[in-house]
C-alpha cells in the first residue's frame, strides 16, 4: 500500500503576514530536497499560482472546477518549472465556490474528498489558505493533518491569533479530530528592530513549544520574487530568504521524524 501525503494548511486570517510567500517557498524548499510536493492554491487572489509562474486564464481549469465536481483534481494539476513541485492553481472564480458550498451537503469536506484520490502521488500537500476564516479555510483545515501559522513580527501580531486558534479547535472537534498545530512561523524578522524582538518574546511566552526555531528575515528578494513568477531559490538562491526557507524545510522534516 502506497504511503499517503501529509497535508499542511498554511493559514492566518490576517493578510500581509507572509502566508503565501511561506507556502510557495516551503513547498519549493521541500521539492529541492527531492520530496514530491503539491501546492494547492486555495486563495481566490491566486498569488501562489502566479508566484510559481502559473498564470490562470479565464477558460483554464483550476481549483474551482475541482471543488464543484466538474473535473477530478488530477486534471487540474500543473507541473511547475521546479522539479518535484506541482500546483493546483486557482483564480478569482474560487470566490463563487465559497458561496455555492453553503447549500451543499458535507460542505466542509469537499477539499478532503477531491484530494483523496491523489494523496499517494505526493509526499506533502501544502494548502495556501485565503486570509479569512470562511468555508475555504475550514475546508483546508478539515482536509489537513496540521496547520502552519505564519506571523509577522509587528505590534498586532497577536491580534486575531486567538480567533484562528479557536477556529482550529472547532474544526478539530467537529470535522477533523487529528488536526494539530505544525508550528508558528515568525516572518519579516528584522533583528535590528527592538519591536521585532519584543513581539518574538511575547509569542514565545504563549506558544514556546509550538514555535519554529527558524525565523524568516525581512528580505527584499523575498518581496521581489513573486512578481517574477519564481520561488526564492530560482530568483536568488544565495539570499538570506533562501537560506531561511531551506532551514525551515530542514526543521520541518526533522519534526516529522521525531
Amino acid at each position: 500500500m502506497k504511503k499517503e501525503a501529509k497535508i499542511i494548511a498554511v493559514a492566518n486570517q490576517k493578510g500581509g503576514v507572509g502566508k503565501t510567500t511561506s507556502a510557495i517557498n516551503l513547498s519549493a524548499a521541500l521539492a529541492k530536497k527531492k520530496k514530491r510536493v503539491l501546492l494547492v492554491d486555495s486563495d481566490p487572489q491566486g498569488n501562489a499560482s502566479s508566484g510559481v509562474g502559473v498564470a490562470v486564464k479565464k477558460n483554464d481549469n483550476h481549483l474551482y472546477q475541482a471543488y464543484t465536481g466538474e473535473i477530478p483534481a488530477h486534471n487540474v494539476i500543473i507541473h511547475t518549472e521546479t522539479p518535484h513541485l506541482d500546483i493546483i492553481p486557482t483564480s478569482i472564480d474560487l470566490v463563487a465556490a465559497e458561496i455555492e458550498l453553503i447549500s451543499l451537503p458535507n460542505r466542509e469536506r469537499r477539499l478532503f474528498s477531491l484530494l483523496e484520490p491523489i494523496k499517494t502521488h505526493y509526499d506533502y500537500i501544502i494548502i495556501d489558505c485565503p486570509p479569512s476564516l470562511g468555508l475555504l479555510t475550514v475546508n483546508a483545515l478539515t482536509a489537513s493533518h496540521s496547520v502552519l501559522i505564519p506571523m509577522q513580527c509587528e505590534y498586532f501580531a497577536m491580534e486575531g491569533l486567538a480567533q484562528l486558534v479557536s477556529t482550529i479547535r472547532s474544526v478539530k472537534k467537529s470535522f477533523n479530530h487529528d488536526l494539530y498545530m505544525e508550528g508558528l512561523l515568525l516572518t519579516m524578522f528584522d533583528k535590528r528592530n527592538k519591536l521585532t524582538h519584543q513581539v518574538a518574546e511575547e509569542v514565545s511566552r504563549h506558544f514556546n513549544k509550538q514555535m519554529f526555531k527558524t525565523v524568516i528575515p525581512r528580505n527584499v528578494r523575498l518581496s521581489e520574487c513573486p512578481s517574477h513568477g519564481q520561488s526564492i531559490f530560482d530568483y536568488d538562491s544565495v539570499s538570506s530568504g533562501a537560506k531561511a526557507y531551506l532551514d525551515l524545510a530542514d526543521e520541518f522534516l526533522k519534526n516529522q521524524r521525531n
